[in-house]
C-alpha cells in the first residue's frame, strides 16, 4: 500500500490538533548516566532547529520528567532552555515511582509555572502523566522485563490529582493526557485512561515487534496499522505520535536489522509522511537511555551536530 493511501485511511480530521508540532524526545540524562543541565538542553534544542534539510521545523521537545536530574523536586532546566530557544514542550511527569515521587513531579511543575510565568506556560503543548506505565505493568511488559509500571487506576488517579492541583493556577486548562504503547491502548482495561485524558500519546517501534514479520520492508505498514488501532480506540481525541524511530546500531530483532540505511529508510518513509499530518516526536536526536548501551536511535552523535544521513523530506 502506498504512503498516501495510509494517510487517507487514518481519518486525519479526528486526530488533528489545533497546531501540529514536530520535535524530539529528550531524557534527563545522557546515555552514560550523567545529568543533563541547562547548557545541554539549550544546545540540543538549538541543534534540532538547525538540522540541515529540515527547514528549521523541529521546534518542539517531549520531556519525561519535570524534575531536574540530581535534585528532589527542582524544576528541570529544560524549561528555561525551552523559553530561551522558543521551543514548545510536551511536558512529562514520571508516574511509575509511587505517590511521593509523583507529588515531587507536581511540585516541580507548579514551581516552574510560578517562577517562569507565561514565557513557560504559553509554550506548553500538553502535560503527559507518565510514559508507557500501562505497558510495563501489562502481561506483555512483564514478560519482556520492561520494569516497574503503573495500573490504569493509578494513572487515572494521578490525572485527577493533577487536575485538582492545577485548578486556579496558570496551568489550569492545559491538555492533560498519557503516553503509552499502542499495544497498551487497545487493551479494554485501559479504556478509562483514555476517557480521563484530553489527548493520547502513541508510541510504536516496528523494529521491536517480533511477533510479526518486521523487516524494514514491512515497517511502513506496521507503523500505520498500529496508529490506526490507537486512533480507533481514542474516541476522537487527539493522538500524538510520542515516540517512533529505527536504530542505526543495535541487535537484530526478529526480521528487523539495525543499520544506517534502514534508519534513513524509516525516517524517509514514515517520518516524512507523518510530520505534516499530526504532532510527532521522533526518537531521537541524541541517545539518552543509559540502559540501552548496545543500540542507537540518535540522528546525531551527542558531540556532533552533523546528522548521520540526509534529513530532507
Amino acid at each position: 500500500m502506498q504512503i498516501k493511501q495510509h494517510l487517507l485511511s487514518l481519518g486525519l480530521a479526528a486526530t488533528a490538533s489545533a497546531q501540529i508540532y514536530r520535535g524530539f524526545n529528550y531524557g534527563a540524562t545522557n546515555n552514560d548516566g550523567s545529568c543533563r543541565g541547562y547548557n545541554d538542553f539549550r544546545g540540543f534544542f538549538e541543534r534540532a532547529k538547525n538540522l540541515p534539510g529540515t527547514e528549521g521545523r523541529f521546534t518542539a521537545a517531549r520531556l519525561y520528567t519535570s524534575i531536574q536530574c540530581g535534585t528532589t523536586a527542582d524544576p528541570t532546566s529544560a524549561y528555561q532552555a525551552a523559553i530561551d530557544t522558543d521551543t514548545h514542550i510536551l511536558i512529562g511527569l514520571w508516574a511509575s515511582a509511587g505517590r511521593p515521587a509523583y507529588e515531587n513531579e507536581l511540585n516541580a511543575l507548579i514551581a516552574a509555572a510560578k517562577q517562569l510565568g507565561t514565557a513557560f506556560t504559553s509554550r506548553i503543548i500538553g502535560i503527559s502523566v507518565g510514559s508507557e506505565d500501562l505497558y510495563r505493568s501489562s502481561a506483555q511488559g512483564q514478560e519482556n522485563n520492561a520494569g516497574v509500571g503503573a495500573s490504569a487506576d493509578e494513572i487515572i488517579g494521578y490525572i485527577g490529582w493533577m487536575r485538582d492541583w492545577l485548578r486556579g493556577t496558570s496551568l489550569e486548562g492545559k491538555p492533560i493526557g498519557h503516553v503509552d504503547t499502542w499495544t497498551a491502548w487497545v487493551l479494554p482495561e485501559n479504556a478509562p485512561v483514555i476517557a480521563a485524558s484530553d489527548f493520547i500519546g502513541h508510541n510504536a517501534f516496528p523494529y521491536f515487534e517480533t511477533t510479526k514479520p518486521n523487516a524494514i520492508e514491512q515497517a511502513v505498514e506496521n507503523f500505520w496499522s498500529a496508529l490506526r488501532k490507537t486512533d480507533s480506540v481514542a474516541g476522537g481525541k487527539p493522538v500524538f505520535v510520542a515516540e517512533t524511530g529505527w536504530p542505526s546500531i543495535g541487535p537484530q530483532k526478529g526480521d528487523a536489522v539495525a543499520s544506517l540505511d534502514n534508519s534513513k529508510t524509516y525516517y524517509s518513509q514514515v517520518g516524512c509522511a507523518l510530520f505534516d499530518q499530526r504532532t510527532a516526536f521522533w526518537y531521537t536526536l541524541v541517545d539518552a537511555n543509559a540502559d540501552q548501551t548496545d543500540i542507537s536511535f540518535a540522528l546525531t552523535p551527542i558531540n556532533d551536530a552533523t546528522p548521520k544521513f540526509d534529513l530532507t523530506c
